[in-house]
């Protein structure tokens, strides 16, 4: 069975009277547009718990890197650290596609999905990260340090695209193609 997306499990839990409502002339289209700004709430809420778990485990590895006296690849994923905070920060207090009846920004449903699809894409992206975070602890906690710059690196990378791609998401709220 294939898994569902946000926005189909939100339907699909959709209570009877909504559905009822559902039928009603102009409700739908409200009501759709409702739906999927709580599928893309959800999808953000987890992927800024993914990225907070992760800046937790890169603290773990930084102290210990310190503890090792490897203060260059301390200092290096210090700057990471500090970057996911920034990413985290900007998915916490983004838009949720929402548009209100006198808003000069109207935010259309093929908005609000194209911002789901890249919500999506950053859920995925933040699980490549915790991989990328799990392999490098598991190297630091078993004393093998000759990699800790070459992860930094990548993980510093990936996140700035992974920065690159949520501000797409801010411009396709804007009205912007991405």
């Amino acid at each position: 069975m294939s898994e569902r997306t946000p926005l189909e499990k939100i339907q699909s839990e959709t209570a009877p009277l909504e559905k009822i409502m559902l039928a009603v002339p102009g409700f739908k289209g409200y009501k759709q547009k409702e739906m999927r700004r709580e599928a893309d709430k959800l999808v953000r809420d987890s992927f800024a718990r993914m990225l907070k778990k992760n800046r937790n485990d890169l603290q773990d590895i930084n102290k210990t890197l310190l503890t090792n006296r490897l203060e260059e690849a301390a200092e290096a994923l210090d700057q990471i650290i500090t970057k996911l905070d920034r990413i985290v920060a900007k998915v916490e207090h983004a838009s949720y596609g929402y548009s209100g009846f006198f808003d000069a920004v109207k935010i259309e449903e093929d908005d609000l999905d194209r911002m789901l699809q890249f919500d999506v894409k950053l859920l995925n992206d933040s699980k490549n990260i915790g991989d990328l975070v799990k392999t490098f602890k598991g190297e630091v906690n078993g004393k093998k340090f000759e990699n800790a710059l070459t992860h930094g690196s990548e993980l510093s990378d990936v996140l700035d695209r992974l920065e690159e791609t949520f501000e797409q998401r801010a411009d396709t709220i804007k009205g912007l193609e991405a």
